[in-house]
């Protein structure tokens, strides 16, 4: 079991979206632990990518509070939350081509991050990117490649590079193996894997891939119709799943 420390880092109260009538999220709350994966699952439509661009400052929610270290972030300025987009926290797209900028170098894209937080020294950024671009599984002569050159897999792996190479806090990931062939799939996930637990990450990640939560994830969340139904270790929600809808889900009768 981690030692996930005795402060929470993202702590979520009553958080609530919605779409003129229709429920986004509604009454969320948990706090998130350093060094704590926590999985969002569910169905499409469950909700659980409202709440995940909640959480990121992409939404603003209608009701309800996050407290990352404290601060509230719905209540913090537009300029405070893209300081923290580039410093502490990251966000990981299922279409890495939403997270790239694909007219620019595999090296560009990690360079940028860091000439984001102050970085000016052009040898050291081109040496910090092709250590990145070696720690994803990226050959350095790739360097100057562009993400429209690479597969697939490449390109998340580069997304993943760009994200994490200030060394953020908390890590959001949105589906990050969705649309992989499996092969694929499984190689990214030890990779990420291997990535969370010797940076120390913690990460909030919605998928709705079971046994991507279950590699991954320490805490599940099920949500079905924008509120959360059940929570706990991910091997107690999903060995011994509590409400009839996670029965479901965990049985695949549910198509998510």
């Amino acid at each position: 079991m981690k030692d996930l420390g005795n402060t929470a880092l993202l702590q979520v109260a009553g958080l609530s979206k919605y779409y003129g009538t229709r429920i986004g999220c509604e009454a969320v709350s948990f706090d998130l632990w350093p060094g704590e994966v926590l999985g969002i699952v569910g169905e499409s439509g469950s909700g659980k990518s409202t709440l995940l661009s909640c959480l990121a400052g992409h939404l603003t929610p209608d009701q309800g509070r996050v407290l990352y270290n404290g601060r509230d972030t719905v209540t913090m300025s537009e300029a405070e939350r893209r300081v923290l987009g580039r410093t502490d926290w990251a966000f990981v797209h299922q279409n890495a081509r939403d997270g790239l900028r694909m007219g620019v170098s595999a090296g560009g894209n990690v360079g940028e991050r860091l000439m984001a937080v102050g970085a000016r020294n052009y040898g050291a950024i081109r040496g910090s990117a092709i250590d990145w671009l070696g720690r994803v599984e990226i050959d350095a002569d790739r360097i100057d490649d562009r993400p429209r050159q690479f597969s697939g897999g490449m390109q998340q792996r580069l997304q993943i590079a760009r994200n994490l190479v200030t060394g953020p806090r908390l890590v959001f990931m949105d589906e990050p193996t969705g649309g992989l062939d499996v092969s694929v799939q499984a190689r990214l996930l030890d990779l990420l894997r291997g990535l969370v637990r010797d940076m120390g990450l913690s990460v909030i990640l919605v998928t709705h891939d079971l046994a991507v939560a279950r590699l991954l994830a320490d805490r599940l969340m099920v949500m079905q119709a924008g509120r959360v139904i059940e929570q706990g270790l991910t091997d107690q929600v999903l060995d011994d799943p509590q409400a009839p809808y996670t029965q479901l889900l965990v049985s695949s009768v549910l198509q998510v």
